[in-house]
């Protein structure tokens, strides 16, 4: 429990911020075009290339979350304005991965109760940001890096993957602009993705260096189950669900898989969507899942059938490297093009 050990943890203060407040001026796609071609917004003082990893939708405000390492920054794009605003203050390091040195700073996000959550890759810490004001709080220093980030609204949680301690590492969100250690889950490998199951109470995460998919009692914070997640020597990468068929959806590196959650992970169905796949997008109602490619430069919009099948349903060209797709509540998708410092908007209406 990690109660015992508040010396290695640190709450800190409340610190200087400031939010900018920025036209994106999207450049908008011909009318003429096939569906599907983005409109083009340009990150805020990032020129490119810039680190990005997990983005976030908050569809209630209708708001996407860019957090930029580069730029120390997480961008807010206010979907019905076309604007940014820029909410700063997070720290940045620089880090060297494979001969190539990097910036890192925040990297992931979650969209709270009244508060957004930001995880900083360079720091170990995750922040909490008023949603109402766009106002940095507090951040809460971990022992061990963060990856991805995510609120599980019953328990007024907030889990963080941390594939480096092997663990998932749970804080009280109870106080939302203050957030508390609770305890950490350990794990067999290394955690990669996250989704909530909320009606049945279960969190899943991946175990990208075993293959593996991980099922989680939110109440008793227990593994519950572990299934095959049949990606290959790579692994596993993003996880989604569909909570009506309790349908477990895996995203490997060149594409899905479909797990049947009621029973023990059988496999239902699969679809290859080109390589570099990482985070996914699931709407439930229109049944269709979001997946961007980030080696094959292609995004793929798929539905989901009753039994589990996979069938494509509009496919896009986007940029190297733009992975991590997220949706509005219209069914628009967003991925950021690293190299061109920009957010793509890709206009895909859930009526169609």
């Amino acid at each position: 429990m990690w109660g015992r050990r508040a010396s290695v943890l640190a709450v800190r203060p409340r610190r200087a911020f400031h939010v900018l407040t920025l036209l994106c001026a999207c450049a908008k796609a011909p009318q003429s075009a096939a569906p599907l071609v983005p409109e083009s917004c340009p990150l805020p003082g990032a020129h490119g290339p810039v680190s990005i990893d997990y983005l976030a939708c908050d569809r209630q405000r209708a708001r996407v979350w860019v957090p930029v390492g580069d730029t120390g920054s997480a961008d807010v794009f206010d979907i019905a304005k076309g604007a940014f605003a820029r909410v700063d203050g997070f720290k940045t390091a620089e880090r060297q991965a494979q001969g190539v040195k990097r910036i890192a700073g925040p990297s992931a996000v979650a969209v709270g109760d009244g508060f957004v959550y930001v995880g900083n890759r360079a720091t170990s810490e995750v922040c909490a940001v008023e949603d109402a004001t766009l106002q940095l709080t507090t951040c809460l220093l971990l022992p061990t890096p963060t990856d991805g980030v995510a609120y599980v609204a019953s328990a007024k949680e907030v889990w963080v993957t941390t594939p480096r301690a092997h663990s998932l590492t749970v804080l009280d969100a109870s106080a939302p602009a203050r957030l508390a250690p609770k305890l950490v889950i350990a794990l067999e490998g290394d955690p990669e993705g996250y989704a909530v199951d909320s009606s049945r109470g279960l969190f899943y995460t991946n175990l990208e260096d075993k293959n593996r998919t991980v099922v989680v009692d939110v109440q008793t914070h227990a593994v519950r189950e572990t299934f095959q997640a049949r990606c290959g020597a790579d692994g596993p990468r993003g996880v989604a669900i569909d909570e009506s068929r309790d349908l477990v959806l895996v995203a490997c590196t060149d594409g899905v898989r479909v797990l049947d959650g009621a029973h023990g992970g059988a496999l239902l169905g699969s679809l290859e969507t080109g390589l570099g796949v990482d985070n996914i997008e699931y709407l439930s109602a229109p049944r269709l899942l979001f997946v961007a490619a980030g080696k094959a430069s292609r995004l793929t919009v798929v539905r989901l059938s009753d039994s589990g099948q996979l069938s494509v349903v509009a496919t896009a060209v986007t940029a190297a490297g733009a992975r991590n797709a997220v949706t509005d509540a219209a069914g628009n998708a967003y991925v950021v093009d690293p190299a061109g410092a920009r957010l793509l908007k890709f206009a895909f209406g859930v009526s169609r």
